[in-house]
């Protein structure tokens, strides 16, 4: 047996040898033997393609061993002192190395080795078991021929063996195929008749599942029967490894002023506590001022040029000025710093060639340190110098230049170092930026009547009359009026959903239909919602009469500062609108909403905590593009609590990403989820209305959060695909809760999630779903107007746009969710059985004692109840939750879901598939329907049976009910309680063997009592061949 290991390549590796440069090399070391690759001659991006072979002496110990590589510098070429520099380390768990078949190529980050190392990059590493060269075990010698045993006997010896195999191998979660096991049967059977001998492979005895397979002739054999080893490649190992790789991986990163398990602080903290601090050379270019004229025209075309090393940044030109003004920031991370001195030259744009104006050097070891919160650098004016550096020339600029971390201010809006391949015009949709959702509120509008409508068409005819309301792009119409007048009545209310500030108006129109589909409108009003009144309450608002007047001079009414002119005669409307700020409007699910306050903000309470949530890195992202060859994602995230929403930087060209960047929220209740999502920015090429691309989401739920703790996780980033269900990466968090005022959070559990309108004035719920639609559309119109834009796509899988579509998957998670509520009632049920079935005689007494005590002292049955509740809370402590919930793959059914399900959960609505394929689905769904419509009608027919006792549609069983019910009220009245209580649980406990395997007879009654299932109407499927189509005929 042996390890194999194959480098492959490495990416964005730290220059080492003072040029901006490395000559990378990799040494793996694995139980004693070490082997190197070749070196590849400076460069930062290496690819090895090479194949390393380490003998495995003991595969028992391979799952307690490490693989550690490493990568270095060589400094053989010329520098004194030691030949390599430390690049980074990689160390793998030799129980995390699969077969050969299993085998796939991987990136790992590289880590450091120790606390002031500088490293960073990727490895791309494929490591696999290779059992081809292993040695053949000698065969164990021939066991003993077992005496002979009659064919039936040995028969039911297979079937209790198979059967013990299959409870065993029940517990894991992926299986072989028959298919496979039957191949590898047969490849070992081949194995055995060609040699001989039997083929034997030694392995764990988890890992093993070995079956003997004994001859069933009458003659014994003649040699031992061949011991079969089927391949079993989800062991018990595998099944945990795939736990660990969708679950939670705790951290310890070294966060700025964090101290231990809770938050304790040390006395250089600063605000930015919950990440790591880094490094930024920051420079402010502001403005120039008697430049030189350049032209001809006695003019110039000036731009700035910031050059570090190998990065350059440039500002952007202004024509014809010698007194420009740029007010732009450069931010060079430390990690880039690949020189000692910076350059600023002015320089002036030209068609053929940019002249050079004048420039400015600065050593970066005298540049100033600034740490928030100081007040920003003040600027500088600097004269300019030649080329050389050795005469001044004319001019001057204004400058700041100052070493600072990402809590300044100037990080947000400053052009960063890694984003030099990013064009000019794209470099707005790297920034990080801070938005806020609109107000959104709830327009009423209480359609009650219409007087005086004058309908077209023949003279005398009465209308039938509607209306309509339009919002924006919100419609609703009521129903027609029930009687054809010219007076009709309505009384119907719409809902809408309308963002602050109000400035759509309110189109409300009276249709008339004048004959099949054609249809008329008698008048229209156009009511602007800045003149409609608010209110916060269940208050009625007064009720008002609008004039209708045509639609060709329908406008709004008091546009303009103008008074309409009064009208003598009008159709008119009466209306009741208003603006309902005491509801919360809905674009999140209820289940994981983010906020839960009213729209009104003298009704919102007082904030009871703060959230602070650090968004650290990422890694093992999947390259969702191409860049160069090789695969990329340029990985932004998106946070969103309440109505703040949050977007970090853009990082260019990095699967591994480190944004170090903490943001704050208040906490108005504790029972509310954060939504944290990471996405891969398209923005930045020359493709139009490209689409940011999904790479997962977390949510967490504060109320799971204990307070004051930092929370440091590796969280799984899972997306479900037509194809199936993927992890694209791991998202690294900093979460922390802190409560201001811990009796406000207690007293939030006993207040409603909803406001009170929610309640006093409820909305059904068919109207909650569709105004959540219009709210996240107006909410993703808002947000893309901002600059730089927050995606649609990005604000639709934050808020679950599409969360109402029918899937067959999330309808198996939520059945097993039902089923997984009543397993506790049926373990006390089995619990109780065994109790009545005296499996256990202590218990069986002791229950039997307890329940005497009851009886005889009922004032301790709920002291008793509540003091076992309290106990089984107590014990359940210590196997309390230690880490946030995430994404479980097993509770959403995304594990073992079949391709169709996926296909008919991504498909568009209304469906694109072809014909068969729907037909398929429906006949699929017909069938699922047809389950839960035999289960709904059972259920329908015990409590029909429970209706009918008093019915006397059986009048036998409702005489022989109400006989029995006035001989048991007269039993009742002359026997105490207690005794009675006493004779039925005895008789219900009693033992086995006073009980008959019969039901019992009130089961009995119940079941012969009638039920209207007999009254159902029942489809007839007539199946007429053709001889009998011959005789009609």
């Amino acid at each position: 047996m042996k390890l194999v290991a194959e480098i492959l390549d490495a990416s964005d590796l730290m220059p080492k040898d003072g040029q901006g440069s490395a000559s990378p090399f990799v040494e793996v070391d694995f139980d004693g033997q070490r082997m190197r690759t070749a070196t590849r001659e400076r460069d930062l991006n290496p690819v090895w393609n090479e194949r390393l072979e380490f003998n495995v002496t003991d595969p028992d110990a391979l799952q307690s061993q490490t693989i550690v590589v490493d990568v270095y510098n060589d400094r053989r070429s010329g520098a004194p002192g030691h030949h390599k520099n430390f690049l980074g380390r990689v160390k793998i768990s030799g129980s995390s190395v699969p077969r050969a078949a299993d085998a796939a190529p991987q990136r790992f980050p590289l880590d450091k080795r120790g606390l002031f190392s500088h490293i960073r990059g990727e490895i791309a590493l494929n490591l696999y078991i290779d059992e081809g060269s292993a040695a053949v075990p000698k065969p164990p010698p021939p066991a003993p021929v077992p005496p002979a045993v009659a064919p039936e006997e040995l028969e039911q010896k297979a079937d209790k063996k198979k059967k013990k195999d299959k409870e065993k191998t029940m517990e894991f979660s992926d299986l072989p195929p028959p298919a496979a096991e039957a191949k590898a049967t047969a490849e070992v059977h081949k194995q055995t008749s060609s040699k001989g001998k039997p083929h034997v492979e030694h392995k764990k005895p988890e890992q093993v599942r070995v079956e003997q397979i004994f001859s069933m002739h009458a003659h014994p054999p003649a040699q031992p029967p061949p011991i079969v080893v089927a391949p079993h490649p989800a062991s018990l190992h595998q099944v945990q490894r795939k736990e660990a790789e969708f679950g939670l991986v705790e951290t310890s990163p070294p966060l700025g002023g964090v101290v231990g398990y809770y938050n304790r602080r040390d006395k250089t903290a600063s605000t930015y506590d919950l990440v790591e601090q880094l490094e930024f050379l920051y420079v402010s270019v502001v403005k120039a001022k008697d430049l030189p004229a350049m032209d001809v025209s006695g003019s110039c075309d000036p731009y700035v040029e910031v050059k570090l090393g190998n990065y350059k940044g440039t500002t952007k030109h202004h024509e014809k000025t010698l007194n420009p003004v740029w007010n732009q920031v450069f931010a060079f991370s430390k990690e880039r710093l690949q020189a000692s001195v910076l350059e600023i030259t002015v320089k002036d744009k030209d068609v053929v060639k940019d002249d050079f104006v004048g420039k400015v050097v600065f050593d970066l070891c005298e540049i100033p340190v600034r740490v928030p919160p100081d007040s920003p650098l003040a600027p500088q004016w600097y004269r300019l110098e030649d080329k050389k550096g050795e005469s001044k020339v004319k001019g001057e600029i204004m400058l700041a230049v100052w070493r600072g971390t990402q809590a300044d201010e100037a990080y947000p809006e400053a052009w960063h170092s890694d984003a030099v391949s990013v064009p000019p015009g794209a470099i707005h949709h790297t920034k990080s930026k801070v938005y806020f959702s609109p107000k959104l509120c709830y327009v009423r509008v209480c359609v009650i009547e219409a007087q005086d409508l004058v309908p077209g068409g023949e003279k005398g005819r009465m209308p039938d009359a509607w209306v309509k309301v339009q919002l924006g792009q919100q419609l609703r119409r009521t129903r027609p009026s029930h009687m054809r007048t010219v007076n009709p009545l309505w009384n119907e209310e719409l809902l809408f959903v309308a963002a602050d500030p109000f400035e759509e108006h309110l189109i409300i129109s009276v249709d008339d239909r004048i004959g099949g589909n054609k249809e008329e409108t008698i008048g229209r009003l156009i009511l602007p919602l800045s003149m409609v009144p608010r209110r916060n309450d269940n208050k009625m608002v007064d009720a008002k009469w609008y004039n209708l007047e045509k639609p060709s001079v329908a406008s709004p009414e008091g546009t303009n500062g103008e008074k309409k002119k009064e009208v003598k005669f009008a159709s008119r409307i009466h209306l009741r609108v208003c603006l309902d700020g005491g509801y919360h409007v809905l674009d999140e699910s209820t289940y994981y909403s983010s906020d839960l306050r009213p729209t009104a903000r003298q009704l919102w309470k007082q904030s009871i905590g703060v959230l602070e949530v650090g968004i650290l890195g990422a890694r093992n992202l999947l390259p969702l593009k191409t860049k160069n060859g090789r695969g990329s994602t340029d990985a932004y995230c998106v946070a969103k609590y309440g109505q703040k929403w949050v977007r970090t930087r853009t990082l260019i060209d990095s699967l591994c990403p480190s944004w170090n960047e903490q943001y704050t929220w208040e906490v108005y209740d504790p029972c509310t989820v954060i939504t944290i999502c990471v996405f891969d920015n398209s923005q930045l090429g020359d493709a139009k209305d490209a689409k940011d691309q999904r790479i997962g989401k977390v949510r967490i739920r504060l109320s799971t959060l204990e307070t004051d703790r930092v929370y440091t996780h590796y969280y799984p980033l899972l997306v479900l695909h037509p194809s199936g269900l993927k992890k694209t990466g791991e998202l690294h968090l900093a979460v922390r809760f802190t409560c201001s005022s811990f009796i406000n959070m207690m007293h939030m559990y006993s207040q409603p999630l909803l406001p009170k309108m929610h309640y006093v004035n409820p909305i059904s719920v068919m109207h909650l779903d569709l105004l959540r639609h219009h709210a996240i559309q107006i909410v993703a119109a808002r947000l893309g107007r901002a600059e730089p834009p927050l995606r649609k796509e990005a604000v639709d899988f934050m808020l679950d746009i599409d969360q109402h579509m029918f899937s067959l998957r999330r309808s198996k998670a939520n059945f097993y969710r039902i089923m997984s509520l009543f397993t506790g009632v049926y373990a006390v049920g089995k619990w109780f059985n065994d109790i009545r079935n005296w499996t256990n005689p202590v218990t069986t007494v002791l229950v039997n004692v307890l329940f005497l005590i009851l009886v005889c002292y009922p004032e301790l049955i709920l002291p008793t109840v509540f003091l076992y509740l309290f106990l089984i809370g107590l014990w359940n402590y210590r196997f309390r939750p230690r880490k946030p919930p995430h994404m479980d793959t097993k509770l959403s059914q995304a594990e073992r879901v079949h391709p169709d399900e996926l296909d008919e959960e991504f498909d568009t609505f209304p469906t694109s598939r072809p014909p068969d394929i729907v037909r398929m689905r429906y006949d699929r769904l017909r069938n699922v329907g047809g389950r839960v419509q035999t289960v709904v009608g059972d259920l329908a027919t015990q409590g029909e049976r429970l209706q009918g006792i008093l019915s006397w549609r059986d009048p036998r069983a409702t005489t022989i009910f109400v006989v029995l019910c006035l001989c048991m009220a007269v039993f009742l009245y002359v026997t105490p309680f207690q005794v009675v209580a006493v004779l039925a649980g005895l008789y219900f406990l009693r033992h086995p063997r006073f009980r008959s395997k019969l039901p019992s007879v009130p089961v009995n009654f119940f079941r012969r009592l009638p039920a209207q299932t007999d009254r159902l109407l029942c489809n007839i499927t007539v199946f007429v061949d053709e001889l009998a189509t011959e005789n009609f005929d």
